[in-house]
């Protein structure tokens, strides 16, 4: 082999290294989101009364139904993030979930526990929209679908 195909042949196992690293980086990215939204709606399942008096506390119309959409909204944008099935608009979904959750919920700064709250969604906020941005990523059931 000579000098330049060497170069040529190091050059690409970098990019297949480089492009592995990304996808490894992406599918673990979407795990750890999508853990949250998953073990939340999960949690909001097998306590569904303590959810409806939290979420009335707050003032929201029909808590029950709010709850029925939080739960759908967790658990099926969680489990749709996690195989990263329709990414981009779960990611997107979960991004305004997490915002106006903050926004309703955490809005009290002033109180230590719900401006860590407040900001973590903000935080997962930014995170869902890089899978917006770049979607899921080649370890995923939208990189099958193409």
């Amino acid at each position: 082999m000579s000098t330049s195909q060497n170069i040529a042949h190091s050059g690409i196992a970098q990019d297949v290294q480089a492009g592995t690293a990304q996808a490894s980086a992406s599918l673990i990215g979407r795990v750890l989101l999508s853990a949250i939204f998953i073990l939340s709606g999960l949690s909001k399942l097998t306590a569904p009364a303590m959810m409806i008096g939290y979420i009335g506390s707050v003032g929201l119309p029909l808590p029950q139904v709010a709850l029925v959409v939080a739960i759908v909204i967790e658990l099926g944008g969680g489990l749709a993030l996690l195989t990263g099935y329709r990414a981009r608009f779960a990611a997107a979904v979960l991004a305004v979930f997490s915002l106006v959750t903050a926004l309703v919920f955490h809005h009290d700064l002033a109180d230590q526990n719900q401006f860590i709250h407040f900001f973590k969604n903000i935080a997962m906020a930014g995170g869902l929209l890089q899978v917006v941005a770049f979607g899921a990523g080649r370890f995923s059931l939208d990189a099958r679908r193409r």
